[in-house]
């Protein structure tokens, strides 16, 4: 769609319902409710431990009605394919989005201390309103000089990556104006478009998306054109088959990880 139009919602949302895997194990990052992390382990601990973790950000427009159980049949679909995962959860406190950041800030830099059989390193991967969180972690120097912590790269699945243009459009009916509390203008620290990315970024977007218009991620990659930023366009896809592994998109995740893995 051009100049930012929203297309008609075509969305097939079956991936939200599908009956996915328990978790291996659950573990904490801080001592709240929302501070802890699904894990989901590889049964080829080889080829793991060679491999980047993967941390995982869900989306859901940052409203507390999502969670990160709707990420289940991805992560498990990532760990069969051979990677160590964990899902964080983070505080959803409309009008507080500094929690948020907060938390996938404690998330980053604690999580991977505690799992075994990765290579030190981390790969991000966020979709939707969690697209935006790992673009904000991708353009923080503290998490970029974490002793611990080595961000290898981001993969932001259909990200809300333009706050403002997320806002003109009211996009999920003010979701923007929910999480921030305030304009976005007014939160030009959250905006991945004036944060340029400090590890190589991959966006993925569906021609088709509906929920999140690909023109969000055509204007962060188009703002950030002389930093390792990329985006891959699918085509005939929308939004949620960006976290189906059933889904034509599904080949084009897995080619994306492996390019920075």
């Amino acid at each position: 769609m051009g100049n930012g139009e929203v297309a008609p919602d075509i969305e097939d949302r079956s991936v939200l319902t599908k009956v996915a895997p328990a978790p291996n194990s659950s573990i904490a990052y801080g001592p709240l409710p929302d501070q802890v992390a699904d894990c989901f382990f590889s049964a080829d601990l080889g080829q793991a431990t060679a491999r980047p973790l993967l941390m995982l950000i869900h989306g859901g427009y940052w409203r507390p009605r999502f969670d990160r159980e709707h990420l289940r049949t991805f992560a498990a679909a990532l760990a069969a394919a051979g990677w160590q995962v964990v899902s964080i959860e983070y505080r959803r406190i409309p009008g507080d989005p500094d929690a948020m950041v907060a938390d996938v800030r404690a998330a980053i830099e604690n999580l991977p201390d505690q799992i075994t059989g990765h290579n030190g390193q981390v790969i991000i991967i966020g979709h939707s309103a969690g697209g935006h969180l790992a673009l904000w972690a991708a353009a923080q120097v503290a998490l970029a000089e974490h002793s611990r912590t080595q961000i290898t790269g981001v993969i932001a699945l259909a990200p809300v990556s333009d706050l403002e243009l997320a806002q003109q459009l009211d996009l999920n009916d003010g979701g923007v104006r929910d999480f921030l509390g305030c304009p976005a203008q007014e939160r030009a620290d959250l905006n991945p478009m004036y944060l340029p990315p400090l590890c190589p970024v991959t966006c993925l977007h569906g021609n088709l998306d509906s929920l999140v218009p690909i023109t969000l991620s055509r204007n962060y990659v188009a703002a950030h054109a002389g930093n390792t930023v990329n985006l891959i366009e699918i085509e005939g896809v929308a939004h949620f088959e960006l976290i189906d592994p059933s889904s034509i998109a599904w080949p084009a995740v897995l080619e994306a990880l492996r390019s920075i893995s």
